[in-house]
């Protein structure tokens, strides 16, 4: 006979085991895009509600400074919504810092940066967990096509094809803008500690060393807002991102001045042969003057490169943070 008493005790206690959902946090650096966030949020949303609703996920907004009513609609999309988080800077202090910012407040399994303005479209983030999934570090998004005005274009395509000359043929002609990183990778990245005034995003991604599954996509045309990047500061991205990657201009300013120097003592040799025979090698002042100019122009453009690299030292030595934060707004159960 079995003990009444007994019964059941040699059952065990049962535990029950629930699967976590992998965390993906959506870093998105805001500067003007009032009018676009409301939609955004919404495409996002709409993602992890159907196909993505096996993921749980989190909005890392960074407000770079917006004068437009930015940080007001990402306060109230916070209030809505605890899955929101908002660090707001105490001025601009450009994308690269927003980016930043962004990646340190993340806690996801993965992280995807995408822009603010829509035209990287949304259906781009179940692509990008589907090629993570596949046990990819790094998955990049890169403009097969662009719908942007012609000198967009062009100016895109010259600024891209002189990155990738300089630094990486890897990176895509067209560029990219949205990528996906996996906690692992984040991390190698988060520990840089060069500043991001002086850092190429697009280089340093690549140089992490993992493997790159790309996405290929068409941008999509502007309705929201205006790009706050014109020919001239594509220019100085271009500089700012050769100076930081790149020791390329010292090398060649070394072979122009070895060039040049070799070819004046050629001409004054040459110059000296014809005054012993006693001619006269040229009259008036033009080749002189024409020497002169494009010698000096020379000089000048060196002089001013090597300035680009002492004054990234300069800011380097400083110390000085990339960026200010006036306040992070979350939720407690953050």
């Amino acid at each position: 006979m079995v003990d009444k008493a007994n019964r059941g005790r040699g059952k065990e206690n049962r535990i029950e085991i629930v699967d976590k959902k992998k965390l993906i946090s959506l870093c998105i650096p805001v500067y003007q895009n009032a009018t676009s966030l409301e939609i955004l949020y919404e495409e996002i949303k709409g993602h992890f509600d159907n196909s993505l609703k096996s993921y749980d996920f989190e909005i890392c907004f960074t407000n770079d400074g917006s004068t437009d009513g930015s940080l007001e609609i990402l306060k109230s999309l916070q209030k809505r919504d605890s899955r929101v988080r908002i660090t707001n800077f105490t001025r601009n202090f450009g994308q690269n810092a927003s980016t930043i910012a962004a990646h340190k407040l993340a806690k996801g399994d993965a992280i995807i940066t995408i822009s603010a303005d829509l035209q990287d479209p949304t259906n781009l983030i179940p692509r990008m967990i589907v090629e993570w999934e596949k046990g990819v570090e790094f998955v990049i998004c890169f403009r097969g096509g662009r719908n942007d005005s012609i000198l967009n274009k062009v100016t895109s395509l010259i600024y891209y094809s002189m990155i990738r000359f300089h630094t990486s043929k890897e990176i895509p002609i067209g560029g990219f803008d949205c990528y996906l990183l996996s906690k692992r990778a984040l991390d190698k990245l988060n520990a840089f500690s060069d500043r991001g005034f002086v850092r190429s995003f697009h280089f340093d991604l690549f140089s992490l060393g993992y493997k790159v599954s790309k996405v290929p996509y068409t941008r999509l045309k502007r309705v929201h807002g205006k790009s706050q990047i014109r020919f001239f500061k594509r220019f100085f991205l271009f500089i700012e991102a050769l100076t930081s990657t790149s020791y390329i201009p010292l090398r060649i300013m070394t072979i122009l001045g070895v060039g040049i120097s070799t070819f004046g003592f050629l001409w004054a040799f040459g110059i000296f042969l014809q005054w012993m025979r006693g001619e006269s090698p040229f009259e008036g002042w033009s080749a002189i003057m024409v020497a002169i100019l494009i010698i000096g122009g020379l000089i000048i453009l060196m002089l001013g490169m090597i300035g680009e690299y002492i004054w990234k030292i300069y800011q380097e030595t400083k110390k000085r943070p990339d960026y200010i934060i006036d306040e992070i707004i979350e939720s407690d159960e953050q």
